[in-house]
Order: C-alpha cells, then sequence, then structure tokens
C-alpha cells in the first residue's frame, strides 16, 4: 500500500458530494447526464452520484487532496489487466468509445478521474496526483500510465503533455442526448 502524506489522504463517504462533483468535472458533464437517467421517482441526480461516489470512497478507490476543508481534487484509478473487456451487442453505446480505448490501454494503471475545482487549478495539484498515480502504478508491479481526456479539455492535455503523456489513439464521442461540443475521447499513455 502506498503510504500518503498531506495533504493527501484516502477519501471517506463524507467526501460523497465533493466527490460527485469532481467526477462530473473529469467527465466533461457525462456522468450527471447518465446519472439522471439512472435515477427513479423524481431522486435527485445528484444524490444518485453521491451515492455511488461514497459507496467508491468506502471500498477505498479514491484519493483526495484535502488541505483542511474538504476535497479540493482528487484521483480514482485501477489497474487494466492483460485481455480486453468484452464490447457485446448490448453494450452501451455512449460508453463503447471509452471501453474501445481502454482495450488499448492493456497493462496499464488507468487514471479514471483525475479533477480539481476550478479554483484550485493552476497550482499544482494535478501535478501531485499523476505523481501519485505513478507511485501506484508502480505498486502494482505495471510500467504504463494511461487515461483517457476529452479532444476539447486543452487544459488537462497541457498538463497530461507535460507530464510525459502521449496520445496513441481517439474515438468519436457518441453523445445521444448528452450535450456537449465535444467531439471525441483521447488516449494518452506515459511510461514509467
Amino acid at each position: 500500500m502506498v503510504e500518503l502524506a498531506k495533504p493527501l489522504r484516502w477519501a471517506n463517504e463524507g467526501d460523497a458530494l465533493q466527490l460527485a462533483e469532481l467526477v462530473n468535472f473529469a467527465g466533461e458533464g457525462m456522468p450527471l447526464h447518465l446519472w439522471s437517467s439512472m435515477t427513479k421517482d423524481g431522486e435527485d441526480p445528484w444524490e444518485f452520484g453521491r451515492r455511488r461516489q461514497a459507496k467508491k470512497a468506502k471500498q477505498g478507490e479514491i484519493v483526495v487532496m484535502d488541505f483542511g476543508s474538504g476535497a479540493v481534487a482528487g484521483l480514482t484509478g485501477y489497474a487494466i489487466g492483460p485481455e480486453p473487456e468484452e464490447i457485446g451487442p448490448g453494450f452501451p453505446a455512449m460508453f463503447r468509445p471509452l471501453q474501445e480505448l481502454e482495450n488499448q490501454a492493456l497493462n496499464t494503471w488507468y487514471v479514471n478521474v483525475l479533477a480539481c475545482y476550478p479554483e484550485h487549478r493552476g497550482k499544482g495539484h494535478g501535478s501531485c496526483l499523476l505523481g501519485l498515480a505513478e507511485e501506484l502504478c508502480k505498486s502494482k508491479g505495471l510500467k504504463r500510465l494511461s487515461l483517457i481526456v476529452a479532444s476539447n479539455n486543452t487544459g488537462a492535455k497541457r498538463l497530461y503533455e507535460r507530464t510525459g503523456f502521449v496520445q496513441v489513439a481517439k474515438a468519436k464521442c457518441v453523445k445521444e442526448t448528452w450535450k456537449t461540443d465535444m467531439e471525441h475521447w483521447e488516449l494518452l499513455i506515459k511510461p514509467i
């Protein structure tokens, strides 16, 4: 297990509100769109998202940056194994391009969510969390990091390129009823 030093800590269920907001930032609004379609009986989609993030936090899947007043940035990731995930006919269309890209990132530690509140950007938090991602990658015996970024997220792409990530593939975004200006998802990989 990788040791965390302040201001980094493992997320807990009390971070659910911030985690839902951070996931939505990272996903370019796609998570809220999906939560809206997954709720029943007039449930608040944000509450649905908070419950999902609280569960992940409880399972020890998320690291946050907290300077004493709550999470201001977060990192979620996992190892992608040596075998691609099957994409069958029932696979949700919006997720298909994302899974196709993940299937090209076998044997990597995948940065699923890296996000920071807008007012805390430009302070090195993303670089710090990417450094932690490298440690987590090495702790799993892997030699490459991977992530997927929206083609129009120029700020994030600059950070990733500056820290050694290189685009290796892209896939057209499937929007369905999701309103976004994004056209493509881009897979970036970094050897460590």
